[in-house]
């Protein structure tokens, strides 16, 4: 494709932090292609993830909604057609996407490999080495289209200044600032709660801790660990998605699972800490622009089958706590040699 066009559609209906992976790559994209118009095709939640970016806006999918099913989605391609783009890129590659190909037809539409073989031969124990990253294949797409970007020198969005609200809820306190994301999606990409507590105690009587989540009974347990330590605040179910990502721009560190909330520091240049259960870092799915170092790993001896799953999803009986082989300490140790 000519570097001459103007508009692409950018297809990525997915999950918090395969959204969140997108942003560096369309960040440096707008620098690299400044007369070029990206329009993202994503949930209207996700929204505030590219508000820093120029020339990108958001067009909402309401996939639950009037562009639920067949029906749905062809209604949805009428709606897109009039936004007259040069081209599609398919970071999403399912079957929604699949039928939005056929219903654009006419126009350029290139789709995204994601390496499912190499991903089954790596969670079979047939091999057991890095896989390309998620942002590479997303660079490879853009790449078909003619467009090469470089990642290798990343910029960042500069620090929120808070809000009255933020700055109320984070009160006066001067200490250093770390983020904790405790949950993921599965129970086996968790650090065992119990362990993490032990963290959150240890970090509470030098730093401020923060913790993030979302959804009743998340918020409860982060309740929890306010109550019962200083320096502990839950912002969890207190703020916007904007407001959370004000305060997550102002983090010294995140400390997360392999999980949305550690894409979404990356994506906003802070140092991001990830620890990883059933799931392995080989698959792809690190944070971005992260060393190598700052992944805490399940010790595979103990675990041997790891990884067991990409997404975490499937596990032998006794995976559930394989990242609890990770001692607090450890995890401490490497927030503090960051800070």
């Amino acid at each position: 494709m000519s570097k001459t066009k103007k508009h692409i559609l950018v297809i990525r209906l997915s999950a918090m932090g395969d959204v969140a992976m997108t942003v560096p790559v369309l960040r440096a994209f707008t620098e690299q292609y400044p007369n070029v118009k990206i329009t993202v095709l994503t949930k209207s939640i996700f929204s505030p993830f590219f508000r820093a970016l120029p020339n990108v806006s958001v067009f909402p999918a309401e996939v639950k909604g009037k562009h639920k099913g067949i029906v749905g989605l062809y209604k949805l391609s009428k709606e897109l057609k009039r936004l007259k783009v040069d081209a599609v890129v398919d970071l999403h590659n399912v079957l929604r996407s699949k039928t939005l190909k056929i219903f654009l037809s006419g126009t350029p539409f290139v789709q995204i490999d994601k390496g499912r073989k190499e991903k089954k031969a790596l969670v079979s124990g047939k091999i057991f080495e890095p896989l390309k990253t998620t942002h590479q294949r997303y660079v490879d797409v853009f790449e078909r289209l003619g467009y090469t970007i470089v990642l290798s020198n990343p910029s960042f969005p500069e620090k929120v200044s808070l809000n009255d609200k933020t700055l109320k809820l984070l009160g006066g306190n001067t200490k250093k600032c770390i983020g904790i994301a405790p949950f993921a999606a599965h129970e086996s990409k968790m650090y065992p709660l119990d362990l993490m507590e032990q963290v959150i105690e240890i970090l509470s009587k030098t730093h401020r801790v923060v913790l993030f989540g979302g959804g009743k009974q998340e918020i409860e347990i982060l309740n929890g660990f306010e109550s019962k330590f200083e320096n502990v605040i839950n912002v969890a179910g207190k703020l916007s998605l904007d407001q959370e990502l004000d305060i997550i721009s102002n983090l010294n560190v995140m400390l997360s699972m392999d999980s949305g909330n550690g894409h979404i520091a990356a994506m906003l240049g802070v140092k991001t800490i990830t620890i990883w259960g059933v799931t392995h870092p080989y698959a792809g799915f690190t944070p971005f622009n992260q060393p190598e170092d700052y992944m805490l790993l399940a010790d595979k001896s103990q675990y041997p089958e790891i990884p067991t799953s990409i997404y975490g999803n499937k596990y032998p009986e006794g995976y559930e706590r394989a990242s609890g082989s990770i001692p607090p300490n450890a995890v401490v140790e490497k927030i503090k040699s960051i800070l």
